[in-house]
């Protein structure tokens, strides 16, 4: 992508639409490369969260693998009880044999997370529940950490990067020049330079920006939460034992376990027995026996109508997983997985799972690597271009179209950006109005000085 001035055109109307095209490119970049550059770096961390992870905490999330057999679930809640007093809200087992089970205790204090060795019920530390380094990049990336309200920032800076995309496609349309299209000419000193590795940078990381982008929208603060509700609305678009015959509860799925984003909105059932409950060694025996990937969450019902909810998101969509149990009977209240998704669960999904580095295992993370890094270099190239080429004193906004007319283009991005992204909509119409103020501005102080 490009910011780079060419000769001028034969045809006037294709020189008005270029300055416009390089204004609003100017623009985009102005407004999304700083967070594009927290997005990439904090993404490129995330991609590798479990490897991080189990290096940085390792103390706590790593065990030797033993050859005695592993102790009940029940043994390594008493564990932590003993270790952090309260209640327990969630058990989740081993993912391997060198891993350690995390018990989840709700304190006075807040929820903490208790790591076992589940050979010998050995407590190994505690820590504030999801306060690891990969949550803690996790909440910068998705700008949790800033607040709810943070949120609107992605869905803005995603409809912005993809206008960043497409203005620089258009400035980067090669148009008869045969450098600077996929080669980089001239040295750094020169400001051609940075323009090719932006332009030839630009080229090939901009598919990845876009679906970044789109595949990133369900976590923003309005279309993301819409959508959402939309396609989890009373259930909708579940198998009908998901909504006939189960008594459903006023809780969600997300508010008790880690959960796909298409299930955010699930109601949990209810248990309708009665009489003595069920243990929690019995609830992992029937979740084993139903075949969960290892290394799944079961929330602990905390009511007399609570369920043992047992729940896996691996990298492996197919093995996506939830089931609800019964505390009386033991009986599968829900059990769904991937496969039972409707169709737009399942394309959420799976661009959420590639979204995340999980989809083709390895190679997916190293692309999404490559990419970020390449998304990094893009926003330096560009400020360094813009550098080396705004007059002294100046912003350097690129110049205005001679003809007011290609600016109806802009009206009707607007109009389409309004009904698809609102939050992306009502942006672009605050700088439409900024630019019209700016070119206003402008024009009076020239007019002062004459």
């Amino acid at each position: 992508m490009s910011y780079s001035t060419t000769s001028a055109r034969p045809v006037m109307g294709l020189s008005d639409l270029y300055r416009a095209v390089w204004r609003w490119h100017f623009y985009a970049g102005l407004l999304v490369l700083p967070f594009m550059i927290t997005l990439s770096i904090t993404g490129a961390m995330y991609v590798f969260r479990d490897e991080i992870d189990d290096w940085y905490h390792a103390d706590l999330k790593r065990v030797q693998v033993q050859e005695s057999q592993r102790l009940a679930p029940s043994a390594l809640v008493a564990s932590a009880l003993d270790a952090v007093p309260g209640s327990a809200v969630k058990y989740t087992g081993p993912a391997d044999a060198g891993a350690s089970s995390e018990i989840t205790v709700s304190t006075a204090g807040g929820r903490m997370a208790v790591y076992v060795n589940p050979y010998n019920g050995l407590v190994l530390g505690a820590m504030p529940d999801r306060s690891t380094l990969m949550w803690t990049v996790r909440t910068l990336h998705s700008f949790k950490y800033f607040g709810t309200s943070a949120r609107y920032i992605i869905e803005i800076a995603a409809g912005w990067s993809i206008l960043l995309v497409a203005t620089g496609i258009y400035l980067w349309w090669p148009r008869g020049q045969k450098g600077g299209v996929l080669s980089v000419r001239c040295k750094p000193q020169w400001r051609v330079f940075w323009r090719d590795l932006h332009a030839v940078t630009g080229i090939f990381v901009g598919f990845f920006i876009v679906f970044l982008a789109f595949t990133g929208m369900p976590w923003s603060g309005v279309w993301g939460a819409k959508v959402n509700e939309w396609a989890n609305g009373n259930n909708d678009g579940y198998p009908d034992g998901v909504r006939v015959n189960v008594p459903m509860s006023g809780q969600k799925l997300d508010g008790i376990a880690k959960t796909a984003w298409s299930l955010e909105q699930a109601q949990i059932p209810e248990s309708t027995g009665s009489g003595v409950a069920i243990t929690l060694d019995d609830a992992v025996a029937k979740l084993d026996a139903l075949g969960l990937h290892r290394g799944y969450t079961v929330s602990l019902p905390q009511k007399p109508e609570g369920v043992f909810s047992g729940s896996i998101y691996p990298d492996d969509l197919s093995q996506q997983r939830v089931v609800h149990l019964d505390q009386y009977s033991g009986e599968a209240l829900l059990d769904m997985s991937y496969a039972d998704y409707g169709p737009m669960g399942k394309a959420l999904e799976w661009g959420i799972n590639t979204h995340m580095g999980q989809t083709f295992g390895l190679l997916n993370q190293i692309i999404l690597l490559a990419a970020c890094a390449g998304i990094v270099l893009l926003a330096v190239s560009a400020g360094v271009m813009w550098w080396k080429r705004r007059p002294s004193g100046s912003l350097g906004v690129p110049p205005l179209p001679q003809d007011r007319r290609v600016f109806r283009g802009l009206l009707v991005l607007l109009a389409i950006g309004g009904v698809i992204f609102p939050l992306v909509g009502a942006s672009l119409s605050v700088m439409l109005a900024l630019d019209m103020a700016y070119i206003r501005l402008r024009r009076g102080g020239r007019a002062l000085s004459t």
